[in-house]
């Protein structure tokens, strides 16, 4: 899992069946640590009612599919809604 800020929607007209009736949208990682690698944005399965802005926790893998619903072909699914967080960077 990894923390996320949502900066977009995606809409699709056209796709799997298992994704029909699914919110779409792009979420962008946050680096919370100096060392932490990060990637680019990804599209991921909003299962908990997301909304442009808010930052987010996004599973990835067999866990985003469990999230999403079963047989879903989903490898990034919104998880959770983060209110706030801390983090103790002393290394």
């Amino acid at each position: 899992m990894f923390v996320a800020k949502v900066i977009g929607n995606v809409v699709a007209t056209q796709k799997n069946e298992s994704l029909v009736g699914s919110k779409l949208l792009i979420v962008k990682p946050i680096q919370i640590i100096p060392e932490q690698k990060i990637s680019g944005p990804i599209i991921a399965v909003d299962t908990i009612g997301a909304g442009i802005g808010e930052v987010v926790i996004v599973s990835m893998g067999s866990s985003a599919r469990n999230a999403a619903q079963s047989g879903s072909v989903a490898d990034a699914a919104v998880v959770g809604i983060i209110d706030s967080f801390d983090v103790d960077d002393r290394s």
